[in-house]
């Protein structure tokens, strides 16, 4: 239903004109889900360039019963920031930082801050935010909470849920939760903050926080791997965290189709060894103290399971550009899958213990009925998060490889939660996995989930029909 002349002659006057936008050519590019897949409509695009100004934007859409969508970099992979009408809320003005305390080792910032943005300011204090991903140039950290990522280097710093001391949320009535505490230590009741961290703004809007800032690493070793299979692979990452414990904090693999697309599309990449491993791995070791002698411990720790047959064919980063090329041939899967074709994506994680059983059993299954399948299964091996993506067979079009979606997507979801895994680990739910929230997470799971939405958000004006489906 549109919006009355005197709803918004109300919105624009709590924004202003920078912050009020209802031109369709300038609205466009928000509604768009970032892999095209999901096309969203709205009323009226409000770009609050404060916390009372998002409070006072809900407390009216709260009274009006109109939906309300936040956004941050519009990065996401579920359609979870793509509306349905009513009104978008674009958090990129709310971009300030707010305070730096290295002693606290916090980091105070607005939820429209850009990840990188924050990188560098850590980094200007001598200090460490370890969020790392692809679109750190782009993504919002109120996305990044909202969606509780994870990236490369959670196995040593968990993800945001680890990162993260305290929260400023505007519930949808429009109160405010300030909650931004840089306490370690605050036995007070329920961690709120958790409620709001994965809500994917289905609960309030999250405008500020608090996240816990490292000492920035002194020195960082770099190597990758060529392993037979992922049985020896796996094998040969638990030694490496026996030897280096949180040391180690990146382990990242990749399948050798991975590699060859990616030297096949990508500008200025290539295999690095003479020869094709089935298996390959990005392991990166990190130290915040200087005389940690990392490099001569790596070496004569791969050397050795190399000698036992863990692992086929090491290489060392010689030079920061060198690691760094070892790094965008993972980085660059993803973009290179684009180029062989339609790709079906799944976000999943296993126990470590179970992802080679995973990995070997559930390709199978995919390959029974698509034997021509290119299976791109990559990703954060060290703390059990897989990206389990099947690229189009190269002899089959694309309209016949997509109607096999629902097929596979209930395989590689039943498989990951019969080997005590989930079926979302780190892109979040959104619309696209509203059925398998049903599936896997109903009965008391999912009610509690339920009850908490009808208490905070009893109109259900907060991203309505994304995370939680109805009863």
């Amino acid at each position: 239903m549109p919006f009355s002349a005197a709803t918004l002659q109300s919105l624009q006057s709590i924004v202003g004109e920078k912050g009020f936008i209802t031109d369709t050519k300038e609205i466009a590019p928000f509604l768009e889900e970032s892999r095209g897949r999901f096309h969203g409509t709205c009323d009226v695009l409000i770009k609050p360039a404060s916390t009372k100004e998002v409070s006072e934007v809900l407390a009216l859409c709260n009274d009006e019963d109109i939906p309300v969508v936040p956004q941050g970099g519009n990065t996401g992979h579920c359609g979870g920031a793509v509306p349905k009408g009513g009104v978008l809320l674009n958090l990129s003005r709310l971009n300030r930082i707010r305070d730096i305390d290295p002693l606290n080792a916090t980091i105070t910032v607005d939820a429209g801050c850009i990840l990188k943005d924050i990188q560098d300011t850590a980094k200007s204090a001598d200090m460490l935010f370890p969020l790392s991903l692809a679109s750190e140039g782009s993504c919002q950290i109120g996305g990044n909470l909202a969606t509780n990522a994870g990236g490369i280097q959670v196995l040593r710093y968990g993800n945001m849920r680890d990162l993260t001391l305290g929260l400023e949320v505007v519930l949808p009535d429009g109160r405010i939760w300030k909650g931004l505490r840089g306490l370690r230590k605050d036995n007070t009741g329920y961690d709120l903050k958790h409620l709001f961290i994965g809500a994917e703004g289905t609960l309030g809007v999250i405008t500020g926080a608090v996240l816990k800032l490292f000492p920035h690493p002194k020195e960082t070793q770099t190597c990758l791997i060529g392993a037979a299979d992922i049985y020896q692979l796996m094998d040969g990452y638990a030694q490496l965290r026996s030897v280096f414990g949180s040391d180690l904090s990146a382990f990242e693999i990749m399948p050798r189709f991975g590699v060859e697309i990616v030297a096949k599309h990508m500008e200025g990449l290539r295999d690095p060894f003479t020869r094709a491993y089935p298996w390959y791995a990005v392991v990166e070791l990190s130290a915040s103290r200087p005389d940690t002698n990392l490099r001569p411990a790596l070496e004569e720790t791969l050397h050795h399971l190399l000698e036992q047959g863990f692992f086929q064919n090491i290489l060392m980063a010689e030079t920061i550009t060198q690691a760094e090329n070892f790094w965008r041939l993972r980085e660059s899967m993803s973009e290179a899958q684009k180029h062989e074709g339609a790709s079906i994506k799944h976000d999943v994680s296993v126990p470590l213990s179970k992802i080679a059983d995973f990995l070997t059993e559930t390709g199978h299954m995919i390959q029974n009925i698509l034997p021509d399948a290119r299976l791109c299964t990559f990703g954060h091996a060290g703390d059990g998060n897989i990206h389990f993506n099947i690229s189009q067979p190269v002899q089959m079009d694309k309209p016949e490889f997509l109607s096999h979606l629902p097929e596979l997507n209930q395989i590689v979801h039943e498989m990951a939660e019969r080997y005590h895994g989930s079926f979302s680990a780190e892109h979040g739910i959104g619309q696209i996995k509203m059925t398998e929230m049903e599936m896997f997470r109903g009965g008391s799971e999912l009610e509690i989930m339920r009850s908490l939405k009808r208490t905070l958000d009893p109109n259900n004006i907060m991203n309505p029909g994304k995370v939680v489906p109805a009863p």
